[in-house]
């Protein structure tokens, strides 16, 4: 029973360990400047031994795996947590159908959850340095369901008796949703400037928002401890009725 809890580790640990080793490699080989650095210039000497920082160096997730060789780890990265990500919102559906109350909203959550899986693909296969506009479109889906989908998993905690522990999750997933809506929006705001300074802003606040979802997952340990693979058929039978119900 206690096995499926690999899952969200699964998730957090593969979106955490590759993400920041994509970071360090892009560090080491001067394609992106440190989080620590706030000077940047409009243009660099052709000799510069990796110390000058541009726009182009600002080091936001995506920025970190743009080049080669990092560019690799990052798809393979993106892709393994997006895959992870769709059978863990599918996976916690079920849970909530075997218990068979808010179903609806927990559909709900499921699609926006699977949505995300699906922007973040497309974001970690559309090299931002070729793809821009797909890069930007995948990467702007996954932000906004995954707000939608922590909000309304965390509205689920407060109503749906899964572990017994939910007066102690409920308050802790209220703080990590509330974060990720609040840091999004600053996100998009600072996003959009042109001054190095707001723009080196938002690589911070893209790496909080990553990590606040890492946790935020990793959260629903206490959810996938007590899942079990019966759950699976309540989902496959409700699947069964459904088509009957078509045909």
């Amino acid at each position: 029973m206690g096995i499926w809890i690999i899952l969200p580790i699964s998730l957090s640990g593969v979106s955490f360990i590759g993400c920041w080793t994509v970071y360090g490699l892009a560090l080491r080989f001067h394609h992106i400047c440190s989080l620590s650095n706030w000077e940047y210039n409009n243009s660099c000497l052709t000799n510069d031994n990796g110390s000058c920082c541009t726009g182009n160096h600002i080091p936001t997730i995506s920025g970190s795996g743009t080049n080669f060789p990092e560019n690799s780890l990052f798809s393979a990265t993106i892709n393994g947590a997006s895959f992870l990500f769709v059978v863990f919102s599918i996976f916690h559906h079920a849970h909530i159908l075997k218990c068979n109350v808010h179903t609806f909203i927990s559909k709900c959550a499921m699609v926006f959850g699977c949505l995300a899986g699906v922007g973040a693909f497309i974001a970690g296969n559309c090299n931002p340095g070729e793809l821009m506009f797909l890069h930007s479109l995948g990467a702007a889906l996954s932000f906004v369901c995954i707000c939608f989908y922590t909000v309304l998993l965390t509205f689920l905690t407060s109503r749906c008796m899964l572990t017994g522990l939910e007066r102690f999750l409920y308050p802790i997933r209220i703080v990590f949703s509330s974060i990720q809506v609040t840091l999004t929006i600053l996100y998009c705001i600072f996003f959009t400037q042109k001054e190095f300074y707001y723009r080196h802003i938002s690589a911070i606040v893209e790496w909080t928002l990553s990590m606040n979802l890492e946790l935020f997952e990793l959260s629903y340990v206490v959810e996938f401890y007590f899942f079990s693979s019966a759950m699976l058929s309540v989902l496959l039978s409700n699947s069964d009725e459904n088509t009957m119900i078509l045909s």
